[in-house]
């Protein structure tokens, strides 16, 4: 470039300074026009860089623009910036760019051609800039919108906003945390034309957004900031969105007007859903400083909660959502950076490209240089480039070859793009490589894949990576709730992201999910039951010998088969399939210890299948896998190693190994006091000489079993599956009748159970909440799924006998219902309403002679009837005793109160039913394979709580790591047979049971009660309580309930 172009030429002085002349006093708009498109042509020909900044031309266009008596000066610098961003181009950018301001001004003067002027070199300014150039234009339009500036100014600066977020959507997202406070502002401005104006803009800005949890909600979110009585509404509607995308700054720029004034609100249910909106979000927030920014502004709002709510629960939510926010936010210390060191870090930084553009010129043309204006301009692309880590050739070249060919020329321009990109990606790949580090595992590589998952309204793992080799066996470990039987659920439907699909890669899922129209066929008939089986009939039988079906298995239905056998059946047919990555949830549940090591050979020994697996065993797991995968903070780390390996690297996940090692506590009901039960040895629940044979088959299940509990009883029942362990248990709990022999139970005994396929307890209320359900469960008094048992179920005979009139003294009378019962000398009697007589003559009949006459059963169910009311009468069903109950083993009022059964986990149901069971305070609890979907800390949590109850346990379980700590006494049953080791001996002096009476209730309201003791008092007692009364008396002191009952 010749060195004219680089010193002040006298001659174009001149012509500028007529031309200027010309541009600010002609009379006539085309004279001023024309002088405009001279004063351009000067410009380019000087040299964009030279003719901007030698001649003093944008400073005489800034003062004619600010001469208020000339409307000619004005119109003429109006015309004069168009047309030279019109002729120019973009190598005028970086001096015309800051030349805004005085454009902005001339949209609010009082003359319409001044104005007209304005907006023709406002459209031909905005037509410049690529969209790396916008964030640094977005201060210059922040700054038309303060209160002193006109209204016109601010229409359209808020425009050029709508018109930048349709081009340049990705840039304007990124400034949207700037953008959204002022604008907001815009949209309560006293002229309504900003108002309308703000609210367009806004509309359009946010369109930019790219989360698609918060897309469907933008016009509410929008319109909430203008009506803030919408803000209930659009709240609500929020809390039930399931959020599982990442979420950034612009999301939470657009959310925390919402969640601001949410946190305003007077009513309790907003200020929860509020704070739950909080508590989710903030989970998705990666980067700590997208929400430290926001921390200033929502704090408040979470303090005044936790300060002054009147609600523990909501108070519970606030602070859950404020630690979660100061968690992601960067720490505890809630304040942001001071301005000083904010501008520091990004002039830093901005040094930093300068410094780096400079060199990279110098490399380039060494004796040539960029002046400074360009070159700020230049590093402010580079700086938007490098921070939306766009690395594209082209887009480089657009932002370095059109400013810098006026200095070096365009070849040497074109080759700055490359060492510059160069240096840049490098940059980035060192700024990735702490989060992009993974451990290579040996085989093949099955998928690498990053996704996002969600179940409900949880969010379940967010933008994490799953990396799966051939051969490997991964253990999948986490809490309940975390969501892992989900994730293999995903998988096997083809639901996550990246993942191959199923004719690339055979992914078959192995749950305890056996349908019911399914159990009616036989063992055989069911594993031919898909089309592609039928044709290797030979193959599916072989398969199933080898995993222990014989000939009378084969041919034995699905229904009858136990938990173990229907593990095992699933386990075959998962066989068959041949798959290349097994998805295993809960493998070993109902498995015996045999079983389970044929599963650990099996697993072990098919080196071309990937294995998945959960299990809460950990024994099983130590001995499986290779690898295991865990849930941190929403994401999946792997681990090499089995499970005692990855302890060793995180010893604060030692609860998986050892139940000793849980800090989890459940919390069992104290049992409530039993008539005649004086010692905790005496028996309450007896067998004797039981039998039992399947209504329809010829098999005896059960042979002469004989058996008692006591309220001591801590019993593990133990055997191989099919032995008829949960039959006998059943049996024990009125579930089944006996085919000969005799149960018996305590009148007033109250008996928990929970089935072995505990789901089935709340199949039919998936839809309530687990506090609803339990209210449901025990609304009239007693257990309702009680009343299906078979103990409860009158047979065709039963139910003609109810129909036999029954002959006291002559007369004869029909059996209408029990009515009343009152204790007798070593029994009860009951009173009898008679079909068609008033109740004065009702009768009492002993216990003795209705059982003669064949009313047990009726007799059973008014016992339970009885027993129940006395539990519930100990605490009152309102649903904040259910949800204290239910996080007593252990499920927290988010999950009791506020989700349905539907959205929770195995472990979190195995809990409903756990609470439910629980809830009237049983003597007795039976459980059938408890440990099945329970994690490591509720293992250890529920084995203490059985260690602590006060009333006597049963349980099934092939766990012996759980039972053995626990469980003194065993019930060994094969074939059909019992044996009883380690049965505690009734001693001389037998544990006495001290009644404990329950001293207060509390309402619905939460109003708390004094008891009135009902217990007769001792001879000695009567005459403390007669000498306290006395004294009271000669005291004058007024006298107690207690004192007057006297």
């Amino acid at each position: 470039m010749s060195a004219e172009k680089t010193q002040v030429d006298q001659k174009t002085v001149a012509i500028v300074s007529e031309l200027l002349a010309q541009l600010t006093t002609s009379k006539s708009v085309e004279e001023r026009r024309s002088a405009a498109k001279d004063l351009a042509g000067v410009v380019k020909n000087a040299g964009v860089s030279a003719g901007l900044t030698q001649y003093g031309i944008l400073e005489s266009l800034k003062t004619a623009s600010e001469h208020k008596k000339s409307q000619q000066a004005r119109e003429g610098a109006a015309l004069a910036f168009a047309a030279l961003a019109e002729t120019l181009g973009h190598p005028a950018e970086p001096y015309l760019i800051p030349q805004l301001p005085v454009v902005f001004a001339l949209y609010g003067d009082k003359i319409a051609d001044v104005r007209s002027a304005a907006e023709s070199a406002g459209n031909a300014l905005f037509a410049l800039p690529g969209r790396f150039a916008v964030r640094a234009i977005v201060p210059i339009l922040l700054e038309q919108l303060t209160n002193e500036k006109k209204w016109q100014t601010k229409v359209a600066a808020l425009q050029v906003f709508g018109r930048f977020s349709e081009h340049y959507a990705s840039q304007i997202c990124a400034a949207l945390p700037e953008i959204i406070p002022v604008v907001s502002g815009c949209m309560w401005d006293t002229k309504p034309e900003v108002q309308a104006a703000a609210t367009e803009a806004m509309t359009k800005v946010t369109s930019a957004i790219d989360n698609q949890d918060i897309v469907p909600f933008l016009p509410a979110l929008v319109s909430c900031i203008a009506r803030p009585q919408e803000v209930p509404e659009c709240v609500y509607k929020l809390a039930a969105t399931t959020f599982v995308t990442q979420v950034e700054a612009p999301t939470l720029a657009i959310m925390v007007p919402l969640l601001v004034r949410g946190l305003s609100e007077r009513k309790p249910a907003v200020l929860r859903q509020t704070s739950v909106i909080i508590d989710n979000m903030c989970k998705l927030v990666e980067n700590p400083a997208d929400a430290h920014q926001f921390l200033p502004k929502l704090t408040p709002g979470l303090d005044r909660i936790i300060e002054i709510a009147a609600d523990p629960e909501l108070r519970s939510v606030a602070s859950k959502a404020r630690a979660t926010l100061v968690r992601v936010g960067g720490g505890a210390d809630v304040h942001v950076d001071d301005p000083e060191t904010v501008a520091k870090k990004v002039a830093d930084a901005h040094a930093e490209i300068v410094n780096t553009f400079t060199k990279t010129v110098k490399s380039v043309a060494p004796s040539a240089a960029v002046d400074a204006l360009t070159t700020e301009y230049i590093a402010s692309q580079i700086s938007a480039m490098y921070n939306s880590r766009v690395f594209d050739t082209p887009d480089w070249h657009a932002a370095t070859v059109p400013f810098a060919t006026q200095f070096i020329g365009e070849e040497k321009a074109k080759a700055l793009a490359k060492p510059l990109l160069t240096h840049y990606v490098e940059m980035d790949k060192q700024r990735q490589v702490a989060t992009n580090h993974v451990e290579e595992d040996e085989g093949e590589e099955l998928c690498n894949c990053e996704f996002s998952l969600a179940y409900g309204g949880m969010i379940l793992l967010n933008n994490t990576k799953l990396r799966l080799h051939r051969g490997q066996r991964y253990g999948l470990c986490g809490p309940n709730g975390a969501g892992k039987s989900t994730l293999m659920r995903a998988i096997a439907n083809g639901q996550v992201e990246g993942f191959p699909p199923a004719d690339e890669l055979k992914t078959v899922f192995v749950e305890h999910n056996l349908q019911a129209d399914q159990t009616e066929y036989t063992v055989l008939d069911f594993a031919l039951s898909e089309e592609r089986f039928k044709a290797k009939k030979d193959e599916v039988i072989n398969t199933l010998r080898s995993v222990g079906f014989d000939d009378e298995r084969l041919a034995q239905q699905v229904v009858s088969l136990s938990g173990g056998w229907k593990m095992k059946l699933e386990l075959a047919r998962a066989m068959l399939e041949n798959a290349d990555i097994l998805l295993l949830d809960e493998p070993t549940n109902h498995l015996d210890p045999s079983n389970v090591q044929w599963l650990v050979d099996y697993l072990n020994n098919i080196p071309n299948v990937t294995s998945m697996i959960v299990s809460h065993d950990s024994g099983f797991l130590d001995k499986v896998c290779t690898n295991i995968i865990h849930y941190e903070n929403r994401k999946l780390k792997a681990y090499k190693g089995n499970l005692s390996k990855f302890v060793e690297v995180r010893p604060e996940a030692r609860a998986y190994y050892e139940l000793a090692a849980t800090e989890t506590k459940f919390k069992f009901p104290e049992p409530g006091f039993l008539e005649g039960i004086k010692s905790k040895d005496k028996a309450i629940l007896k067998m004797g000489k039981v039998n039992f044979t399947y209504e329809g088959t010829t098999k005896q299940i059960l042979h002469n079993i004989t058996l008692q509990c006591s309220l001591n009883s801590r019993v593990a029942v133990i055997g191989p599956n099919g032995a008829g362990k949960s039959t006998a248990i059943k049996i024990l709990t009125g579930e089944l009748i006996a085919t000969s022999g005799d149960v018996w139970k305590h009148p007033n005994l109250r008996v928990a159970y929970v089935a072995q396929h505990a789901f089935h307890h709340v199949e039919q209320h998936l839809d309530k909440t687990p506090n609803e359900y339990i209210r449901w469960r025990y609304a009239y008094g007693e257990d309702r799924e009680a009343l299906v048992k078979a103990a409860r179920q009158l047979t065709p005979e039963e139910e003609e006998l109810m129909k036999k009139p029954i002959v006291i003294e002559g007369q004869k009378f029909l059996l209408e219902e029990l009515q009343g019962r009152r204790k007798a000398k070593r029994s009860y009697e009951y009173e009898v309403k008679w079909v068609g007589k008033p109740f004065e003559e009702n009768a009492w009949l002993s216990r003795e002679k209705l059982e003669d006459l064949g009313f047990g059963k009726l007799l059973q169910w008014f016992d339970e009837k009885e027993a129940a009311k006395e539990g519930m009468y100990q605490r009152p069903l309102t649903a904040v005793n259910v949800e204290k109950h239910l996080g007593e083993v252990g499920l927290p009022a988010e999950f009791a109160t506020h989700s349905r059964i539907r959205g929770l986990s195995g472990g979190q149901k195995v809990k409903v039913v756990l609470g439910a069971a629980m809830w009237n305070n049983p003597h007795m609890l039976v459980l059938d394979e408890p440990t099945n979907y329970l994690d490591r800390d509720s293992l250890g949590a529920l084995a203490g709580a059985i260690t602590d109850f006060g009333g006597g346990v049963v349980i099934i379980s092939h766990h012996r790591e759980f039972t053995g700590t626990i469980c003194p006494e065993t019930w060994h049953i094969d074939a059909g047979h019992l044996t009883i080791t380690g049965g505690k001996e009734i001693k001389e002096k037998a544990e006495k049971i001290e009644m404990k009476e329950q001293e207060t209730v509390t309402d619905a309201f939460g109003n708390v009660s004094k008891v009135k003791s009902t217990r007769k008092l001792t001879r000695k007692e009567l005459k403390a309580k007669e000498k306290r009364r006395a004294q009271k008396i000669k005291n004058g002191e007024p006298l107690s309930d207690s004192d007057e009952d006297f």
